[in-house]
């Protein structure tokens, strides 16, 4: 009796540090997981700040908080089981998909500009007529489309690491999805709250008194009066970011699918420029590489938006 006990303690014990070993790799795959797809990471960061620009102080952190559940349900109820199921049953559908998504990416970055350099006309407004505006419904509207860029980046993200952990078992690759998507939502928008939310501690700062809080003072006016120019760059980054990651995946789909131009041309450049600059050469190529994405990007999106806003439309009397 007494034997047979040590030795299912003995089981036990080994089972244990199997599933330790186990735990060790999964958390090692997620954090090398999490290094491949930085680069996403840093372009969702800068995208989402312009979903909060224009809307009054007290409501940019629960805009925040509305974004990142959405991203959280993004990632663990669509994407998680989606990733799952196509690369056990149809990973040939992974990049089509994926290309889908970076021309949509490319498309909404190119909207922006078009709209920043044609602004729609407004509407001329009989008299006596009052301009309707319902914060609620463009608060809304903003989130909702938030959330749609956010599927597109993590759904990217979720390829990268799925890519990174294809070697693992299917449980193994679940695990590294959920915490990978868990940890890089927290990253980003926890890092979208400080950058959106740093004018109001600058305020903070800059109304405090005494002299042992004159340092705090200086820097909280230089946070009041830099912080909304700082948004704009971050909404002009956002827009950016669209159009080189979509242009991205578009040319890595193309790439492995048997097309290699102009994805090999810019990889070309861009470590010929890295090669020239050698004190620099990974900035200067992943600069080079990021602006021939960003450009291919752009004309992709050029070609959608000019489709859409200028192809003939039929009218009803058409039919």
């Amino acid at each position: 009796m007494a034997t047979g006990l040590i030795a299912l303690l003995d089981d036990i014990a080994a089972i244990a540090k199997v599933a330790a070993a186990s735990l060790d790799d999964t958390a090692a795959a997620a954090t090398k997981a999490s290094a491949k797809a930085a680069g996403v990471v840093i372009d969702d960061t800068a995208v989402t700040p312009r979903y909060v620009t224009g809307f009054s102080p007290a409501r940019e952190l629960p805009i925040v908080g509305k974004i990142a559940m959405g991203s959280v349900r993004n990632k663990l109820l669509y994407l998680l089981p989606g990733a799952m199921a196509l690369s056990s049953l149809a990973p040939w559908a992974i990049t089509p998909l994926l290309m889908m998504g970076g021309a949509y990416l490319a498309y909404e970055g190119a909207e922006k500009l078009y709209e920043a350099w044609f602004p729609h006309d407004p509407e001329e407004l009989a008299p006596g007529d009052a301009l309707e505006f319902d914060a609620d419904v463009m608060e809304n509207d903003m989130v909702k489309g938030a959330i749609r860029t956010d599927l597109i980046l993590s759904a990217e993200i979720m390829a990268i690491t799925l890519a990174s952990v294809a070697d693992r078992n299917f449980v193994e690759r679940a695990v590294v999805l959920a915490v990978v998507g868990v940890g890089i939502t927290v990253l980003v928008y926890g890092a979208v709250a400080l950058i959106v939310k740093a004018d109001d501690v600058g305020l903070a700062l800059a109304k405090r008194e005494g002299r042992a809080a004159a340092p705090g003072r200086v820097i909280g006016r230089a946070l009041v009066k830099f912080m909304p120019r700082s948004l704009r760059v971050l909404a002009a980054v956002g827009t950016a970011a669209m159009l080189w990651v979509g242009g991205g995946i578009v040319l890595h789909g193309m790439e492995t699918s048997g097309f290699p131009e102009p994805a090999h041309s810019i990889h070309a450049l861009a470590a010929a420029a890295g090669a020239a600059v050698p004190f620099a050469s990974a900035a200067v190529e992943w600069l080079v590489g990021a602006t021939g994405a960003g450009i291919f990007g752009l004309a992709l999106g050029a070609i959608i938006v000019a489709g859409l806003h200028f192809m003939p439309r039929r009218t009803p009397q058409e039919h």
